[in-house]
């Protein structure tokens, strides 16, 4: 399944994407899309209902983020060996775990805002796990059972904020940071996230170009990683890292994002984003 939200900020309405990838009504069977509907008892009762049986949404509304009820957003750093080094960063022997904001969570589809003072806002495009239930001290073999399913993040970096110390969050956690969808896409139908192509332009020009299956640390070894050091619950969050192609790797100024650019990114069968950069306000 492909859940989503859709509608005005603060008054979204649940929809279900059909096999044809056109928006339906979800509202005249649940409230919202929520922990309870990603649960696994929740989208078993989702699975009974037939798209095409839904109400079809005229248009193009706007997209919300997929689902409500964020607790946690966990981010992976320099999980892609090309991306460390880039970065000039020797890839890491383990995870490496940081937090980004969950006031910094907005629609794919919704503007970057330049934060004041910034100098160097960058981009990265990632695949996203959803946890489904509750996880804490699981083992590899059976974390993606807690996982309801997936989705594409833009972890929209400021690269100055972040490199001014050893923690990364002020660079990672501004407003408008973190774009999440257009949908959730189930387990059922992605079965194999190590086998995912990525993307991401800048006004049309192609900057990152992978396949999930060049990550360091899988998404199974990444839930049950995070769960080692902290309870995940249903809804949390975790995006698994960037492939190569940000701008802080381009060595080149210019590359880095200014009001007006317009990026472009997405993840094969998990939809597509779009975000215009607005200056500072």
């Amino acid at each position: 399944m492909k859940l989503c939200r859709y509608g005005r900020s603060g008054y979204e309405k649940p929809g279900m994407i059909d096999s044809q990838g056109r928006l339906r009504d979800l509202s005249g069977h649940i409230a919202q899309i929520d922990q309870f509907a990603i649960s696994r008892k929740g989208l078993a009762a989702l699975a009974k209902i037939d798209p095409e049986s839904l109400p079809l949404v005229r248009g193009k509304p706007r997209f919300g983020v997929p689902y409500t009820g964020i607790s946690k957003f966990i981010a992976i750093g320099l999980n892609y060996v090309d991306h460390a080094k880039e970065a000039g960063l020797a890839p890491p022997s383990e995870p490496v775990i940081f937090m980004k904001t969950t006031t910094s969570i907005m629609g794919p589809n919704d503007d970057i805002v330049t934060p004041r003072g910034s100098t160097k806002l960058d981009y990265e495009v990632e695949l996203a796990i959803v946890i489904g239930t509750k996880a804490s001290y699981v083992d590899e073999a059976s974390a993606l059972k807690y996982v309801a399913g997936y989705t594409v993040v833009n972890d929209v970096s400021e690269r100055a904020f972040q490199l001014q110390s050893t923690q990364w969050d002020k660079g990672k956690g501004f407003d408008t940071s973190g774009p999440i969808g257009p949908w959730l896409v189930t387990t059922n139908e992605m079965k194999d996230p190590q086998t995912m192509d990525c993307w991401l332009d800048v006004n049309g020009e192609r900057r990152q170009f992978s396949n999930t299956s060049n990550m360091i640390f899988s998404c199974a070894k990444l839930v049950s990683y995070c769960s080692q050091f902290m309870t995940l619950l249903p809804g949390d969050i975790i995006t698994t890292g960037t492939p190569h192609g940000v701008a802080l790797g381009i060595k080149d100024r210019n590359a880095f994002l200014k009001p007006g650019d317009v990026v472009t990114l997405g993840i094969a069968g998990l939809g597509e984003q779009r975000q215009t950069v607005r200056p500072a306000i």
